[in-house]
């Protein structure tokens, strides 16, 4: 069972169909992917929805666009693993934004699953699997 696990950013291109995210999506769903996300990502989006000047019209649509996905929980064993990726990181001095971290911990813990993402900034992670989707 291979998962792909969006981040905030490939996430909000899915549900607001911006460059081709939400195109593979649903091919990788038609090809038999798990697709889901954490509940990191999905908080960070919320928040940018309830930030947003456009809040009306966008949490909404944010909504309604993350049910399509699995959602993923940051648990305990996720915390763990993401105090051991934070510790090894910190010691040869990277940094990886602390959302970022939580859903690379929430990707380790689910095995077999690779993060989907629009930037670099799980590049740092080690053995983590990392495709860019965007077009």
């Amino acid at each position: 069972m291979s998962r792909r696990l969006l981040d905030t950013n490939a996430l909000g291109d899915a549900v607001h169909r911006r460059r081709g995210v939400a195109e593979r999506a649903e091919a990788a769903r038609q090809a038999g992917l798990i697709l889901g996300t954490a509940t990191p990502a999905l908080a960070e989006l919320l928040g940018g929805a309830e930030a947003s000047d456009t809040r009306d019209r966008n949490l909404p649509v944010v909504v309604r666009g993350v049910r399509k996905f699995r959602l993923w929980a940051f648990t305990a064993e996720a915390a763990r693993e993401y105090a051991r990726l934070y510790g090894e990181l910190r010691r040869i001095g990277r940094k990886v934004p602390p959302v970022d971290l939580q859903i690379a911990a929430v990707a380790r813990v689910l095995g077999n699953c690779t993060v989907v993402t629009v930037d670099g900034d799980f590049s740092a992670v080690p053995g983590l699997s990392v495709e860019n989707w965007a077009s």
